[in-house]
């Protein structure tokens, strides 16, 4: 197996971000690309990692059926973190190795060992959605800190009538709300409302760092579909919702 990257940093962003999320994975390389399928411990949310095989300047797999990698997250982000602006990476697979060859003014290799792992490759669901909403990631981020500011979770809302969609977060005190026309957001929309975790959209929208628009797909407390996509990446998350009784 031989795989390079020109522009290794979306790998890099996108390694860090799962690994806020989750510590190990089994990772699957084969005529497709590279893919990344993994569920947190607390089985709240799901993240998907793809890099299709055209993002490569070389990729090179000889088992036709692929391989699977057993990989330490903390470890891989150590790693890829010394990959700089202007820098190319190679990854190779020696046995029960990985090999990290680092090219820029200086040539750095890193070797890191393959885990075997219970964890396995998780596919995304197939979910029928309600509302889909396309939006500026850095929006979407700001909308996110404001419901931060006042409380552990937020909901999020679109009317079909006033073609809107709402970012809202109430306290025991304290409420925060952001709004969305059609001017700011491409829309698919039916009347919807659900709640989720802030802490876990916190890391999700971190996706910013891969691409300008974010989207979005959920319907009444259901789901939450988040996804960042660019020809040579994307990186999704699916994150449960929080159901909660009336008074």
């Amino acid at each position: 197996m031989l795989l390079k990257l020109d522009e290794p940093k979306p790998f890099s962003d996108a390694i860090a971000i799962i690994s806020e999320l989750v510590t190990e994975v089994r990772a699957k390389v084969n005529k497709e690309g590279f893919s990344i399928g993994a569920i947190d411990p607390a089985n709240v949310a799901l993240v998907t990692l793809k890099i299709p095989a055209s993002s490569f300047s070389q990729f090179k797999v000889d088992n036709e059926e692929g391989e699977e990698l057993g990989l330490n997250l903390s470890d891989l982000k150590s790693v890829l973190r010394r990959c700089g602006a202007g820098s190319s990476l190679i990854i190779e697979r020696q046995d029960n190795l990985l090999l990290f060859n680092i090219q820029d003014k200086v040539k750095r290799t890193f070797s890191l060992a393959l885990i075997d792992t219970s964890a396995e490759e998780k596919q995304a669901p197939k979910l029928e959605f309600g509302s889909k909403v396309e939006i500026d990631s850095s929006l979407l981020a700001d909308a996110i800190e404001d419901a931060a500011i006042v409380a552990d979770a937020f909901t999020l809302i679109t009317t079909k009538k006033n073609e809107s969609f709402i970012v809202e977060a109430k306290g025991a005190l304290n409420s925060a709300k952001v709004e969305f026309s059609s001017d700011e957001a491409k829309m698919q929309i039916q009347d919807a409302k659900a709640k989720y975790s802030v802490e876990y959209m916190q890391k999700f929208i971190k996706g910013a760092r891969l691409a300008e628009k974010a989207i979005l797909q959920f319907s009444t407390d259901y789901p939450l579909q988040i996804e960042f996509k660019t020809p040579k990446i994307e990186l999704g998350f699916v994150l449960a919702p929080r159901v909660e009784t009336e008074d």
